[in-house]
């Protein structure tokens, strides 16, 4: 598969998705990109938005194996990875696998969760690999977590670690839909209080596993040149001399950046980035890498508008 042809698939699947979900064009894109480059994503946002429906209609879009796990208190890390249960008839141990073990797992309601059972994802999210009874069990390499959360309701939930948050790619702020698009999703959805079923709509996947290979392994192959790269690390320094900021982003923030843009080049239909790409993409891979001042707290300040004003400060190259 070549550039042309990955644009043209990018496309295909946005139609497909677009007649189930209205609105999200952004939300999709980050999706596509996220998956391309071997991220992850935070989805949060209000209930109703449509964030499992998404994760649903993006797998069955892309031929992806669906997992899903609802994070509550009571959750705990076997239930995520699996168990070594004692069979009787046997008389010997039986591996029973998680529902991670999958490819599009979907994380939902991931702060409701504590830290001790958050932290089974870590090593499947970095190292794409489950250790499960001391074995090492490798996952796809087209594995990827859609973990979502509520910023409504802070009742019985647990801010994610920073060394959780850190193993997603972008974290993404859903809004709203618009009047119109409201109106139009009303109108299709109106007739149920049932959630569509994307397979049952006749979502089919647009791509196949050696189709998805390929292209996957494009993302390498997009050049960064070498201004551009040097933009990424001056932005990514100037959250750390920021006084709005305590803490900026890593070294690996750069890195993880510079993937996303060659990822969303590539979907884009071109084989090199550009600064616009990486101005893109900077708020979500940034937004939840960097904390605010304790000045900037007591004015009031948010992290998102901070991001943006060293995006405008920071000259890009032409």
């Amino acid at each position: 598969m070549n550039v042309a042809e990955l644009k043209a698939v990018a496309e295909h699947i946005r139609a497909q998705i677009g007649r189930l979900v209205i609105g999200q064009a952004e939300t999709i894109d980050l999706m596509l990109v996220t998956l391309f480059c071997g991220g992850h994503i935070l989805l949060e946002g209000p209930p109703g938005t449509a964030k499992t429906l998404l994760a649903q209609c993006f797998a069955a879009s892309m031929g992806l194996e669906f997992g899903r796990i609802q994070f509550t208190p009571d959750l705990l890390p076997g239930d995520i990875i699996g168990t070594n249960q004692f069979n009787f008839q046997t008389s010997s141990f039986v591996v029973h696998r998680g529902p991670i073990f999958c490819e599009l797992l979907l994380a939902d309601e991931i702060n409701r969760t504590p830290p001790k059972t958050q932290a089974a994802l870590l090593e499947a999210m970095q190292e794409r690999r489950v250790t499960l009874d001391g074995k090492a069990n490798v996952l796809s390499d087209r594995f990827m977590v859609i973990a979502t959360e509520n910023p409504i309701e802070q009742q019985g939930t647990y801010p994610l670690p920073e060394a959780q948050l850190d193993r997603f790619l972008f974290k993404h702020t859903l809004a709203y839909p618009s009047e119109a698009e409201e109106i139009a999703m009303v109108s299709a959805q109106g007739a149920t209080v049932r959630m569509p079923d994307p397979l049952a709509l006749g979502f089919a996947p647009v791509v196949d596993a050696r189709q998805l290979s390929e292209s996957l392994s494009l993302v390498s192959s997009v050049r960064l040149a070498e201004p551009v790269t040097a933009y990424i690390v001056n932005l990514i320094r100037a959250t750390r001399t920021s006084p709005d900021l305590s803490h900026g982003a890593s070294p690996r923030s750069g890195a993880m950046l510079a993937a996303a843009a060659r990822a969303r080049a590539l979907l884009d239909g071109r084989d090199y980035v550009i600064p616009d790409d990486v101005k893109a993409l900077l708020l979500p891979a940034l937004r939840h890498r960097v904390i605010l001042s304790p000045a900037a707290e007591i004015d009031g300040r948010k992290v998102d508008e901070i991001v943006q004003a060293i995006t405008q400060q920071v000259e890009a190259p032409r």
